[in-house]
């Protein structure tokens, strides 16, 4: 039985055949529609109309890499959980996989029973959440809008992401790098300031005129929102 119910439906992106079929047959038996890819453009294309209700991702593709699929779905607006795979170890590789977009990290070689509980965890804390909150800021992901009680304020596609971010993690502290590669392409930008600038920006827009001190500072570490909306 399946907690996750029959219609969740998962894409496996994974070219070791063998492992891709023994997880499409093992997630297929505990009650979820599994397509998979062995190649991430494949991926890409079946994952861009937003299909699926979780992918679980190999980071070593032909291609198009893991990390760079899971960063340009990201940057098109596809929210649908990532649960990434990965035969590296390590904090490096496991904080690049975070930065790209990643809500998961289940290193290889792993257990199938954990794999399926990392699946549902994910599922029910994710599946069908389209509204952020964090007391009265509230974040539209499918609207792209934010209200901060009645008012409602305006935010560029990039502070929109930034707070997106930030509420999704609210209550825990975003190192900058963190958001670095995730809100930028690390390629681009390795200039931190960059990031300062824009938490400023969003104080500006969501507590300064509100009277409010949601958006935090944890010195050494990063920022934090607090989940009470400040």
């Amino acid at each position: 039985m399946t907690v996750a119910g029959p219609a969740a439906r998962v894409l496996v992106v994974e070219d070791e055949r063998t492992l891709a079929d023994a997880l499409a047959e093992g997630l297929r038996e505990d009650g979820f529609a599994v397509e998979t890819a062995a190649d991430g453009l494949q991926a890409f294309d079946l994952a861009l109309p937003g299909r699926f209700d979780l992918i679980v991702l190999d980071l070593m593709l032909p291609g198009l890499s893991g990390l760079d699929l899971c960063a340009r779905l990201r940057r098109d607006g596809v929210a649908t959980p990532v649960l990434v795979l990965t035969a590296r170890s390590g904090d490096g590789d496991q904080i690049r996989a975070l930065g790209a977009g990643a809500d998961d990290f289940l290193p290889k070689p792993f257990s199938y029973r954990v794999l399926l509980a990392r699946v549902r965890a994910l599922l029910r804390r994710t599946r069908g959440i389209t509204t952020l909150v964090a007391g009265d800021l509230r974040l539209d992901r499918a609207g792209r809008r934010c209200h901060r009680g009645a008012v409602e304020i305006e935010l560029t596609p990039r502070e929109f992401t930034l707070l997106e971010l930030f509420m999704a993690r609210a209550g825990r502290v975003v190192p900058k790098r963190l958001a670095l590669d995730e809100v930028w392409d690390r390629s681009l930008c390795e200039d931190t300031n960059v990031f300062e600038v824009y938490v400023g920006y969003l104080r500006r827009k969501i507590d300064l005129p509100f009277g409010r001190h949601a958006l935090g500072t944890v010195r050494g570490a990063g920022y934090r929102l607090d989940p009470r909306g400040g």
